[in-house]
């Protein structure tokens, strides 16, 4: 059998990881079901990338790259600040739509990285990443647009990912497209409207 390097061995792993998980759950992905699923040996999982928390890490690495790629692909280049955070928002639903069980595995992964002392980093640089995406594309689009932000871009950008996340799992578990489209729009509405200064934030003790 012809030698195969472990970066040649590294995409297929995680591809491997990320089949049989999305399939069975976190839970059973254990190092020799990954190896099974790609009919390697179990060592080979271990060589790659030493323990399964890092093949975890690595999977939720990949996840999140090809999210952020498709949404990146969606964001306008020519079109007005609401307009461009309408358009964003749509992309990324659309993900939901399209990829639920992307979704489905990032939340298990996280859920099961917050006992995970070994895995902290891995969901907090997830987090981190996809708050620095957002804050750069509601950046861009007001400097394209010529529109100043009332509120930092981080706090807009934080404040739009935490009602998205919501939504994304109230779809999860019970979906209902008709209140979900309602959702997505009262939280863009309130972003566009932060983001303008056409809300205002009540004091918090």
């Amino acid at each position: 059998m012809a030698h195969v390097s472990a970066a040649e061995r590294r995409p297929q792993l995680i591809k491997a990881a990320i089949d049989l998980m999305t399939r069975e759950g976190v839970a059973a992905g254990s190092t020799r079901a990954i190896a099974a699923e790609l009919g390697v040996a179990q060592a080979t999982v271990h060589y790659t990338f030493g323990t399964k928390e890092d093949l975890y890490r690595a999977v939720m690495e990949q996840l999140t790259q090809e999210l952020i790629a498709q949404v990146e692909h969606g964001a306008p280049t020519d079109a007005g600040f609401e307009e461009t955070v309408v358009a964003l928002a749509a992309a990324l639903w659309r993900t939901v739509r399209e990829r639920p069980t992307s979704y489905q595995l990032l939340t298990e992964l996280s859920m099961f990285a917050l006992r995970a002392p070994s895995l902290q980093a891995a969901l907090q640089s997830h987090y981190r990443e996809v708050t620095a995406v957002t804050t750069k594309l509601i950046t861009e689009a007001a400097e394209r647009a010529d529109h100043e932000l009332v509120q930092p871009a981080k706090t807009i950008a934080r404040f739009f990912l935490a009602g998205f996340d919501g939504l994304t799992l109230q779809h999860l578990s019970l979906p209902d497209q008709e209140a979900e489209q309602a959702g997505l729009q009262a939280l863009v509405s309130t972003v566009v409207a932060m983001a303008s200064g056409r809300l205002d934030l009540v004091s918090m003790p």
